[in-house]
């Protein structure tokens, strides 16, 4: 087994996963309060469906960010038939709202083996990890919260997500980001080779990874997991 110095991790599908009971929630909020049009609840769901895959297709492509905020709007615009009267939508509380749903159907830790393995890298002593999320419907503060509920945020030296730097993976700024925000003190030699991001999308993470000269490793799409860092 290789001990990197420092392990970045992606967080949706590699250390936690949704919980569908938030999902189906958010739909049918929307489908009963947002939909003058009278959609069918399917018909809601795939809307957001597929502003999460535009969105999330965009961010990759131009590595920005698409705010949250302006992905509710999308969706709320596409449900009402393009809509665009927005004037008497408070967009804050209707995310405060979508939190509150969150945080009452939190995300699950994607892997019974999650916690064990980040408790091993850690206990080396002599690494330190981050996490590196791109965001789309839930914000970096709002996964600041799940990250503390569920008890990852213990073994994570810091947080970085795309809306608080508009900036989205595979951009390298993003990376570069992250490779700068190590602690230097700690690792006062640390070299490129030294550092690995771990992660599910073979764009945003492994590329993102190669381009900047880190080590990368794929997992779920080719049978390895984050178990397989400590083998």
């Amino acid at each position: 087994m290789r001990i990197y110095k420092h392990y970045s991790f992606d967080l949706w599908l590699t250390l936690i996963k949704s919980n569908p009971a938030f999902k189906l929630e958010r739909t049918r909020y929307f489908h009963q309060h947002l939909n003058s049009r009278r959609k069918s609840l399917d018909e809601v769901g795939l809307v957001f469906r597929q502003v999460d895959l535009m969105v999330n297709a965009i961010n990759e492509k131009t590595g920005k960010n698409v705010d949250a905020d302006e992905m509710y709007l999308m969706v709320i615009s596409i449900i009402n038939d393009y809509d665009f009267n927005f004037h008497d939508l408070d967009l804050e509380a209707l995310y405060q709202q979508m939190e509150v749903l969150l945080l009452h159907h939190m995300p699950l830790i994607y892997c019974n083996r999650c916690l064990d393995v980040l408790s091993a890298i850690k206990g080396h002593g002599e690494t330190s990890t981050n996490i590196l999320s791109n965001t789309g419907f839930i914000k970096g503060h709002t996964l600041r919260k799940v990250i503390n509920h569920l008890g990852i945020d213990e073994f994570i030296d810091f947080q970085l997500y795309s809306d608080e730097v508009r900036m989205s993976k595979p951009n390298s700024g993003f990376f570069q980001l992250m490779i700068d925000t190590i602690d230097r003190e700690k690792h006062p030699d640390l070299a490129l080779h030294d550092i690995i991001h771990v992660g599910d999308n073979p764009l945003a993470d492994i590329r993102g990874a190669q381009q900047m000269g880190i080590n990368s490793m794929l997992i779920h799409s080719n049978n390895l997991s984050i178990s397989n860092l400590l083998s």
